[in-house]
């Protein structure tokens, strides 16, 4: 699955693929080759799901339909790009076999995106016509109140399953527990970079995100909770982090009622 990969702030990659990777004495924490936990989801597992795909190279983020017209992604997916260069795909398990395919018309990415660094990593796309609900495809609710320690949650995407490896054709998911900010800063060996705009999740090392799930959906309850934005790469032990919707609620309803407010 696709998290993005972090480690201290020797470098950090913002580009097409999605993949955000800070180096921190990281050797220790690089761990190749390791599945990473997750399983294939069933047909309509996730109808929330989509994939964000370069119309010639295909998937390189997921996302979040939060209503009929929008959806949601992390801001380094998307910075930089233009509305051609990308396409949503909904209403499949199987990248490679979209069930629709919608234009995106409008990239909001969030004003203060990066600053500070890592913060503020989620955008939201307009698209060129209304998403078409059936039983595969659907919106998924926001978080609307606080996460409790050892809440599940659920991520899907079609992020690598090894290391800098390809996407998997099939949907994948995994099940975590959401992580509370002030464990989450003690296992990140408090790391600058997380800031209260984000949410954590962790179970075991094995399990987690890794490059291509950035931007995906992490949901809890039935309410999206979480897109997926960095972690230590892949599944190594320590929590993954994500940008938490509760925390950019009025920033999302801004957006979609067309406030240009930054919230």
């Amino acid at each position: 699955m696709k998290v993005i990969a972090i480690l201290l702030l020797v470098a950090v990659a913002q580009n097409a693929n999605g993949i955000r990777i800070k180096n921190k004495e990281a050797v220790r924490f690089r761990i190749e080759n390791r599945v990473i936990g997750g399983q294939t989801a069933e047909v309509g597992f996730a109808p929330y799901q989509i994939s964000l795909q370069d119309p010639f190279y295909g998937h390189f983020c997921g996302g979040a339909i939060i209503h009929k017209d929008w959806v949601l992604t992390a801001s380094h997916c998307v910075v930089g790009s233009e509305p051609e260069d990308m396409v949503v795909v909904t209403g499949t398990n199987e990248w490679k076999k979209p069930g629709a395919t919608y234009q995106v018309t409008e990239i909001h990415t969030h004003c203060n995106y990066d600053v500070p660094s890592m913060a503020n990593d989620i955008a939201i796309l307009r698209l060129n016509s209304s998403i078409e609900f059936d039983s595969v495809t659907q919106p998924v609710p926001l978080q609307t109140k606080p996460m409790q320690e050892g809440d599940e949650v659920i991520l899907t995407g079609w992020g690598s399953t090894v290391l800098w490896g390809g996407s998997p054709d099939k949907l994948q998911k995994v099940y975590l527990k959401y992580v509370p900010y002030d464990k989450c800063l003690e296992q990140l060996f408090y790391d600058p970079d997380l800031d209260y705009g984000h949410m954590c999740t962790f179970t075991r090392e094995g399990e987690g995100a890794c490059h291509g799930d950035s931007g995906g959906p992490l949901v809890s309850g039935g309410y999206l909770v979480g897109l997926v934005n960095w972690g230590y790469p892949c599944a190594v032990g320590v929590p993954d982090v994500h940008a938490s919707p509760l925390f950019y609620y009025d920033w999302i309803r801004n957006k979609i009622s067309g406030n240009s407010q930054c919230g």
